[in-house]
Formats: C-alpha cells, sequence, structure tokens
C-alpha cells in the first residue's frame, strides 16, 4: 500500500495540475465538494485499470503478488469498483477491514469477500 500511495499521490498533483485552470490557478477549499469527488474517482481509475489489467499495481509487482479473482482470474470492472469502495469501507473502520485476515481462516480481508477477489503469490521463476 505504501509503494502505491506514493505513486498515487503523483497522480493526485498532476490531476490537479490538469484542473487547476478550471479553478482560475486558485487552490481548491473545503467547500468544494467536487474535488475529492474528482481525486476518489482518479484514484479508483488508477487501480480499477491496474486491476483488470494484469491484476498488479507497481507496487504489488515489487512483491510479485496479484489481486485476482478467487478462481485466479482477472477483474472486471465491477468486481474492481466494489474492490475500491468496499477497501475504503475496511480502511474508514480503523482499518479493521484489513485485519480481519488476522483472524479469517483463508485470510481474506472485507474486500476480499465483497468482491470476489484475493491476492496471490505469483510463483518463482527459477
Amino acid at each position: 500500500m505504501i509503494y502505491d500511495s506514493l505513486l498515487l499521490v503523483a497522480i493526485w498533483f498532476l490531476a490537479t495540475a490538469l484542473l487547476l485552470p478550471l479553478n482560475a490557478g486558485q487552490a481548491f477549499h473545503s467547500g468544494q465538494f467536487f474535488y475529492p469527488i474528482y481525486l476518489l474517482c482518479v484514484s479508483f481509475a488508477f487501480y480499477g485499470w491496474f486491476w483488470t489489467h494484469g491484476g498488479q499495481t507497481l507496487g504489488l509487482k515489487a512483491w510479485k503478488i496479484k489481486v485476482l479473482t478467487f478462481d485466479q482470474t482477472p477483474l472486471s470492472w465491477q468486481q474492481a469498483a466494489v474492490r475500491f469502495a468496499a477497501a475504503i469501507l475496511s480502511l474508514a473502520v480503523c482499518g479493521l477491514g484489513f485485519f480481519w485476515i488476522v483472524w479469517d481462516k483463508k485470510s481474506y480481508a472485507w474486500h476480499d469477500y465483497l468482491s470476489k477477489t484475493s491476492l496471490f503469490f505469483e510463483p518463482e521463476v527459477k
């Protein structure tokens, strides 16, 4: 998550730079509800594209992990949307949805169950 968050912040900077001319070059303020929704959509586009095209973000690629369905096929955009929304929910409750893997027999998080997806380690090539 840390690797991907660094890349995502850089993408947010670029996305913000593209949007600033539409805001007269001024910084966005808390009264502009559109901006956080815009960044949320940019974030979903980032994760959704990687998850549906090979199942690996750059952070997952570094650790040789893939996000796939339970039967190890690529995610659809619908599954990516459910996984993304459920992961936000998992974080919103103090990360409990992520920590759930400690107690779950299959080591699935809430967003794994809700989207019917999971993380799989790539086999090592010798």
